[in-house]
């Protein structure tokens, strides 16, 4: 009978990417996946560091599935659990301290180890702790999937962060700015592709930052690519309709990537930049390396690029040291940009981290910004919400919705869009016509006449 694996991902895309990729190389020790904790024999939890209280919430999780575990070793079987991602890689030490009953803990950089590691625990007592930063690249260790894609898939070009933000663990969990060979990538992309992707995103905790070994056989031997050369090679492939790539600095906005938002049909006509706050003196202390009128210049010139080009952000609010006129200057320049979408959090200290130490902004204080923030921040999504309202999109059909008959795709704009059409057209790109909004997204019909030209 075939072993089951039952792997709980919480937090960033990255974290989804990084899941699949364990998943993959469990399957040759006969690992097949499980949709439940309830009767896996390998459960794993993949964390995320960047919430509050991120590292209590796995404690409460481990709980649960500790009874799992000895209701399972009262039959005589076995039940080998982990936890794997930012908070094993941050609180490692702490779990295998607070949770002994833990086989297995290790951060982002090691899971390529994941079969060794079964292997000992499977044979050995006594937990494993790898969450150190191990010489050799990860992704050299990984498998070539052959497994079919998804329509819309996820791809890891590039990991960690050289910026030191004062509020951010991710240098701390995820380590330097490390970048794949442009070749790799290309290579996994046309595997996505093989399987059934029409879209993919490239993912990385600073994406634009990404500056990876040029092919032997393209421009520039020797050197490096950024993210323009990757994306204009990725646009040559055929089958490959969709480009997307998140999370950006907007230090690292160059102008071979603003070109490719200009050149490049395939690169979606929607950038997740975040700026977290408006008051140069609050992005100062945050460490982020540009000023408010930087990111300004920055998105001014991407819409000249692109003029349909559409913008989500992250904000965080209730910093150390944020007055009221730091925080109306944030709201000025939500104002004056227009989002499409966007993040938007109270600041809360994460440990270890600069600004955790610094005096804080009373709770109450928070709240009112944060509510003020977003009231502004939904008034501005339901009016590009509104827009596409009565015009006709191509929408990538993805998955069945919850109602029958339904499929849910994305705009180019990002837009989950919810049309009637049979399961067949999953993977279709299809012309349809916005008739409705919803809170968080919107209705259409497909355009038959459109499509049928």
């Amino acid at each position: 009978m075939a072993k089951r694996v039952f792997i709980q991902t919480y937090g960033c895309q990255m974290n989804v990417y990084d899941s699949a990729r364990m998943a993959e190389l469990v399957e040759p020790l006969g690992y097949a996946p499980s949709d439940t904790a309830k009767g896996a024999d390998l459960v794993i939890l993949n964390t995320c560091h960047i919430r509050e209280k991120a590292a209590e919430k796995v404690f409460s999780e481990l709980g649960a599935i500790r009874r799992l575990k000895e209701a399972k070793e009262k039959r005589g079987e076995r039940m080998i659990l982990a936890v794997a991602g930012c908070v094993a890689q941050a609180e490692g030490a702490e779990i295998m301290r607070r949770a002994p009953f833990v086989d297995m803990v290790f951060g982002p950089q090691s899971y390529h180890r994941l079969p060794e590691m079964v292997a000992r625990a499977t044979r050995e007592a006594g937990g494993i702790l790898e969450t150190d930063f191990p010489a050799e690249a990860k992704f050299d260790h990984l498998l070539e999937s052959t497994a079919k894609s998804e329509v819309s898939a996820l791809l890891t070009i590039q990991e960690g962060c050289d910026k030191f933000c004062t509020f951010c663990v991710v240098p701390y969990t995820r380590g330097a700015e490390f970048s794949r060979p442009a070749a790799q990538v290309i290579a996994e992309a046309e595997r996505l592709v093989a399987g059934g992707a029409r879209e993919i995103t490239l993912l990385g905790q600073n994406v634009n930052a990404y500056h990876g070994a040029a092919p032997a056989n393209g421009p520039r031997t020797g050197g490096e690519w950024g993210l323009g050369d990757l994306l204009r090679a990725l646009a040559r492939l055929p089958g490959l309709d969709r480009l997307r790539y998140t999370t950006s600095h907007p230090r690292d906005v160059d102008e071979a990537l603003i070109a490719a938002h200009r050149d490049l049909p395939e690169l979606m006509p929607f950038l997740h930049l975040p700026v977290q706050s408006g008051s140069d003196g609050v992005l100062m202390a945050m460490n982020r390396r540009h000023t408010a009128d930087d990111y300004r210049r920055t998105v001014q010139k991407l819409r000249e690029a692109r003029p349909d080009l559409a913008f989500s952000s992250d904000f965080i609010v209730g910093y150390p040291g944020e007055s009221e006129l730091d925080f109306r200057a944030t709201l000025d320049l939500v104002a004056e940009i227009g989002f499409a979408q966007a993040y938007s959090f109270k600041y809360s200290p994460r440990p270890g981290t600069p600004a955790a130490i610094e005096k804080q902004v009373p709770e109450p204080v928070k709240d009112e910004r944060l509510a003020a923030l977003q009231s502004l921040l939904r008034e501005q999504q339901k009016a590009f919400n509104e827009a596409a309202v009565g015009a006709t999109m191509p929408v990538l059909l993805e998955r069945p919705g919850r109602h029958a008959g339904q499929l849910v795709g994305r705009s180019p704009w990002f837009h989950p869009v919810h049309v009637d059409a049979e399961p067949d057209r999953i993977g279709a790109i299809v012309p349809v016509r916005i008739i409705g909004v919803r809170s968080n997204s919107l209705t259409g019909v497909v355009d038959n006449l459109q499509a049928a030209q």
